[in-house]
């Protein structure tokens, strides 16, 4: 998938946008606005981004679930060259590691709490200045269905384009949406 950013004013156009991208058959999950006017978004039946996504958690936390991945090897290749095993035995060296691990993640974490989604620090700027970002992810044969609704949409300044890997959790938010209409 990709992930396609506009930049707008106006709530009312960003709304029109996305009725009209779900009529023709993009889901709620793939388009959403990111802003600071919440209750302006909320108003205006926008799909908002989630205040968790906002901030860089999952991002900062994966790297750093790495850096601790490899603390606790050290921790362990440490343990095993000093000999000190042989007369303590594994136990406490593995559970340290696990500590290790387990600290260096939860710390990445807490840092990326701190900080604005990666994706999204170069709109700090735009969005500080009472602007709008709309972002709508979509596969190969839904991009000129994108192009042709927003060419019709003149108030928007396009923003640049990522790759997004946000396949399989947009799939299952839609699975999600299907089921609880299904369910009585």
């Amino acid at each position: 998938m990709r992930r396609h950013y506009y930049i707008s004013d106006d709530l009312d156009d960003l709304e029109s946008i996305e009725r009209e991208l779900e009529e023709n058959g993009v889901t709620t999950p793939q388009i959403h606005v990111l802003s600071k006017d919440d209750a302006g978004v909320e108003e205006h039946h926008l799909n908002h981004v989630p205040s968790f996504m906002k901030k860089d958690v999952v991002h900062s936390t994966s790297i750093a679930a790495m850096f601790g991945f490899l603390c606790a090897v050290l921790v362990l290749c440490v343990a095993e060259y000093s000999g000190v095993t042989e007369t303590v035995g594994w136990a406490p060296f593995i559970l340290l590691a696990v500590i290790v691990m387990g600290f260096i993640t939860w710390e990445g974490g807490m840092w990326g709490i701190q900080e604005p989604n990666i994706h999204f620090k170069r709109f700090e700027k735009t969005l500080a200045e009472g602007k709008h970002v709309l972002y709508v992810e979509v596969n190969k044969s839904q991009e000129g269905l994108l192009w042709s609704v927003i060419d019709r949409h003149h108030k928007l300044l396009r923003a640049g384009i990522e790759d997004s890997s946000n396949g399989l959790l947009i799939g299952a938010e839609n699975s999600a949406h299907s089921f609880t209409k299904w369910a009585p």
